[in-house]
C-alpha cells in the first residue's frame, strides 16, 4: 500500500525484534540495531519486541543480560511485551526440528566427530569448500549402529537458487549448492542458533528482521526452514529482511575498541554522554533525512523509515558525538544536569547551587564530566589546592595586585557581572595592564585552576563573601612564597 508520501507502507501490523546475545556488553552496533527496530515499529504503530538469545550457556551471563537491559532502558527503548528468553523455548525448537524430519525436509546424521574431521582434512588438502558432504542425506538410518547418537540436519535443496529482496541491499541471489545441510538439533537435543532464531521469529510474529548485514548469509540458511514449515503447516510467511551496513571506525576499518566500540553504559559513565545525544547520534549512523543533524526522539519516530537507510557502512566519529552532546547539554533541564553533576562531585555538592550555576556552566561543556570539572570550584574548601599552572600565576606582584583589587571589589554595592567587570577593567587601566593580566591570577585565586567559566561569572556564582575570602587568602600570602 502506498502512503501519501509515495512510500510503501507495510500491510498489517509491523512487528520487529531486537535479539542480543548476552555474552558481553551492549555495543554501539547492537544499540543502533535496537534503535532502528524500535523506531520502525513506533513509526508504523506496531510492536517492538525483545528476545535474549541466551542458548550459549557457557558464555551467557546474568551480568551481561542486566547490562543490556540497563543500556536499552537508558536509551529510552521500551518494549511492548516482556523479554523472550530463547533458552526457555528449547522444547518448541525441538518440536519444529522433528516436524521437518517427519516431512522429509531434514534427516538424521550419524557421522562421528572423527569422520567429520577426516572429511574436513580431505577438503582442506584438496582446497575444496569446507562443507558437510551430505553422506547421510539419502542413507537409511538403519545403517547406523543401534543406539548411536545423531544430529538432525536440514535437507537444503541441492539445485537452483534462492533470491531475497532485501529492503536495503536489494535483490540478492545465492545458489542452493552453496548452502550446506547444517545442523538443526545437536546430538544432546539442544537446538542450534539457525533453528532457534527462525522458530522464535515466527512464534513472536516478527514481520521485519532488521539487523547488521553480517547476518545476510544467515538469511539464506534460515529461509529454507521457513519455506519448509510453510509447506508443512502453512502460516509461515517470508519476513521482510533489512540488512543494515555495519559501522566502521573513522579510518574506514572495522569498528573496534580503539575507535570507541565500548558498551553503551561506558558512554554514560566514562564519556559523560547524555542518552538523547547517543540516541540522535546512533540514528544518524547509517540513516539520513536531508541535512538534518539534530533530531529529537519524537521527530525520529515521525520521520524514520527504511528508505533513509544507506547501503554504505557508516563511520563512527567521536568528535561528532561530542559536538552533538554539547548541543543536548545546552538544551537540557538545569536541575537534571545538576543532579548528574552532583552525583559525580559527591557529598560536597549542593544541587540548588549547581542548578543556579548551570546556565553558565553548560555553555562550554561537551560532556557531563566537563560540567563536573567546571563546577568543582564552587565547592572547594579554603585554602584552595592549586594546580601547578595556577600556582605559577601567583607571585608576589600578582598577589599584591589581587589585594588592591579585592579592596575595590569590597566597595562594590552591585555584585553583578557588569559592575564587577567595570571595576576590574578600571583597575587594569590604572595599572596600564591588559585585563587578562588581572583575570588569570584572579581565576587561580578563585578556583585553584587556570580554566573556568568567565571570571565575572565565577565571582557572581561564588558570591561576594566567598569570592573576597578566596582572593584575600592569596593576597595575604604576598611576599611569603605561599601557594595557598
Amino acid at each position: 500500500m502506498a502512503s501519501e508520501t509515495g512510500k510503501t507502507t507495510p500491510a498489517g501490523q509491523v512487528v520487529t525484534r531486537f535479539a542480543p546475545s548476552p555474552t558481553g556488553f551492549l555495543h554501539i552496533g547492537g544499540a543502533r540495531t535496537a534503535l532502528f527496530n524500535w523506531l520502525f515499529a513506533r513509526h508504523y504503530g506496531g510492536k517492538a519486541l525483545l528476545r535474549i538469545e541466551d542458548t550459549d550457556k557457557k558464555r551467557s551471563t546474568q551480568e551481561a543480560i542486566d547490562k543490556i537491559l540497563e543500556g536499552l532502558d537508558w536509551l529510552g527503548l521500551d518494549y511492548d511485551e516482556p523479554p523472550v528468553f530463547q533458552s526457555d523455548r528449547a522444547a518448541r525448537h525441538s518440536e519444529v526440528a522433528y516436524k521437518l524430519l517427519e516431512a522429509g525436509h531434514a534427516y538424521k546424521c550419524y557421522a562421528t566427530s572423527e569422520e567429520l574431521e577426516q572429511m574436513r582434512a580431505e577438503q582442506r588438502a584438496n582446497k575444496q569448500p569446507m562443507r558437510y558432504d551430505r553422506r547421510w542425506r539419502e542413507r537409511d538410518p538403519a545403517d547406523a549402529p543401534e543406539g548411536a547418537p545423531f544430529v538432525i540436519r536440514l535437507k537444503v535443496p541441492e539445485h537452483g537458487e534462492m533470491t531475497i529482496d532485501d529492503a536495503v541491499q536489494g535483490s540478492v541471489t545465492v545458489k542452493n549448492a552453496e548452502i550446506d545441510d547444517y545442523i538443526l538439533l545437536r546430538a544432546d537435543g539442544t537446538p542450534t542458533y539457525m533453528l532457534a532464531v527462525v522458530v522464535d521469529d515466527h512464534d513472536m510474529g516478527v514481520t521485519h528482521i532488521i539487523r547488521g548485514d553480517d547476518h545476510l548469509n544467515n538469511a539464506f540458511r534460515q529461509m529454507p526452514v521457513i519455506r519448509a514449515m510453510n509447506e508443512i503447516e502453512g502460516g509461515w510467511p517470508d519476513p521482510v529482511y533489512v540488512h543494515v551496513p555495519l559501522i566502521h571506525g573513522s579510518d574506514g576499518a572495522k569498528l573496534s575498541k580503539r575507535h570507541g566500540a565500548i558498551g553503551v553504559e561506558a558512554y554514560r559513565d566514562e564519556e559523560g554522554i547524555l542518552p538523547e545525544a547517543l540516541f540522535n547520534y546512533l540514528l544518524r549512523l547509517g540513516w539520513a533525512h536531508g541535512d538534518r543533524e539534530e533530531i529529537t526522539r519524537d521527530e525520529a519516530i515521525k520521520l524514520f523509515d527504511l528508505d533513509g537507510v544507506g547501503k554504505s557502512p557508516s563511520r563512527f566519529d567521536i568528535k561528532k558525538l561530542l559536538n552533538l552532546n554539547a548541543h543536548y547539554i545546552r538544551e537540557a533541564d538545569d536541575a537534571r544536569l545538576a543532579s548528574l553533576v552532583a552525583a559525580e562531585i559527591g557529598d560536597d555538592a549542593d544541587e540548588q547551587i549547581l542548578t543556579e550555576a548551570m546556565p553558565v556552566l553548560k555553555t562550554r561543556a561537551k560532556t557531563v564530566h566537563e560540567l563536573s570539572e567546571g563546577a568543582a570550584f564552587l565547592f572547594k574548601k579554603r585554602p584552595l589546592e592549586m594546580t601547578e599552572k595556577a600556582a605559577e600565576l601567583l607571585n608576589a606582584e600578582t598577589r599584591a595586585r589581587l589585594g588592591e583589587l579585592a579592596e575595590r571589589l569590597r566597595a562594590e554595592n552591585s555584585w553583578t557581572i557588569e559592575a564587577l567587570e567595570a571595576t576590574t577593567k578600571s583597575y587594569a587601566e590604572a595599572l596600564e595592564l591588559g585585563l587578562g593580566k588581572l583575570a588569570q591570577p584572579m581565576r587561580a585565586a578563585l578556583t585553584g585552576t587556570t580554566t573556568s567559566p568567565g571570571i565575572f561569572d565565577v565571582l557572581v556564582l561564588l558570591g561576594k563573601e566567598e569570592s573576597l575570602a578566596r582572593i584575600d587568602a592569596q593576597a595575604s600570602s604576598a611576599g611569603t612564597g605561599q601557594n595557598g
